[in-house]
């Protein structure tokens, strides 16, 4: 099975801001056909859902109430890209950050999604 591999994690400063990236672990495999989404799990929370993007066709994202304004979710097709730009970083954003796939549309339900990262992870300090 197709593998997401995730990059971009490590540290950063309360306000600062990281950039993650997604990309599938084989290029015959087009995040521009699928429903892209970035869920998230903090130290004793359960995975949540984070943002997500529907087809290159669609152009529609949906955010969690937690990070809308301050995270964007984006594609860059000619790359085969998925990317999570995480701006004013707080300290509760601190968690392993999973990139996941699913064909046509995009979901809130973790169990939904069909291909996954290893998760990458971001840890967010005063």
């Amino acid at each position: 099975q197709v593998q997401l591999i995730e990059s971009g994690g490590g540290s950063a400063q309360a306000g600062g801001s990281l950039r993650l990236s997604c990309v599938p672990s084989e290029r015959t495999f087009s995040v521009s056909n699928m429903a892209m989404a970035w869920f998230r799990q903090g130290p004793g929370r359960e995975r949540e859902f984070i943002a997500a993007l529907s087809t290159s066709g669609g152009g529609t994202s949906n955010y969690a109430n937690s990070v809308k304004g301050r995270f964007f979710i984006s594609r860059d097709s000619a790359k085969n890209t998925v990317f999570l730009q995480m701006n004013s970083l707080k300290l509760d954003d601190t968690a392993v950050y999973y990139c996941a796939a699913r064909r046509w549309t995009y979901s809130h339900a973790s169990k939904d999604y069909s291909y996954w990262g290893q998760g990458t992870q971001v840890t967010v300090s005063s």
